[in-house]
């Protein structure tokens, strides 16, 4: 898979992850990308961030789940929600969803306002296509409604994913 072109080749690469709220999945998403990107030695070259289509939890941090699921495996877990926002897309290289609904939350906005910023739909993908093994189902179930081994689960999803992608932006950026 071939990321796009970073749209300002003097900036850092814009990464922006997305879910529905932004207390689980994308939160979880970012630090784990952060990290990995940080052990790749190119924490100067890419920016991380996260955001949710619902406006539910805007301010709030971290589901305490997500956040002990993140500190067990020696993540960072400071995070402040926000909602994803027409305006984002002005400046992001690559926005990644967790799952096909929220997907098409962001497709529509892209529809209706990417041309504005910019922004066209090779620069949306979902997050878990880059990870080796997704197999049939490229989402990142949301385990908020479960238990503490949904959240592991993701987890362990997210990590596959983050590797990926940070082996295509290291390709990128640095290749």
């Amino acid at each position: 898979m071939s990321l796009p072109e970073p749209r300002d080749p003097t900036g850092p690469y814009r990464v922006s992850v997305v879910c529905l709220g932004n207390i689980c999945r994308s939160p979880m998403a970012a630090k784990v990308l952060t990290a990995d990107l940080e052990r790749a030695g190119m924490g100067d070259l890419v920016e991380v961030d996260s955001s949710g289509t619902g406006d539910w939890h805007v301010g709030g941090g971290m589901d305490p789940r997500a956040a002990s699921t993140l500190r067990v495996h020696g993540y960072l877990t400071d995070h402040t929600a926000r909602q994803f926002e027409p305006s984002d897309l002005a400046d992001r290289d690559l926005v990644l969803v967790m799952d096909l609904d929220n997907f098409d939350v962001v497709r529509r906005v892209v529809d209706e306002r990417g041309e504005e910023f910019g922004f066209d739909i090779s620069r949306l993908r979902l997050f878990r296509s880059f990870a080796p093994a997704s197999g049939a189902n490229p989402e990142v179930p949301d385990p908020y409604y479960g238990g503490d081994d949904g959240f592991t689960a993701v987890l362990n999803m997210l990590e596959s994913a983050a590797k990926g992608l940070t082996g295509e932006l290291v390709a990128r950026l640095r290749g």
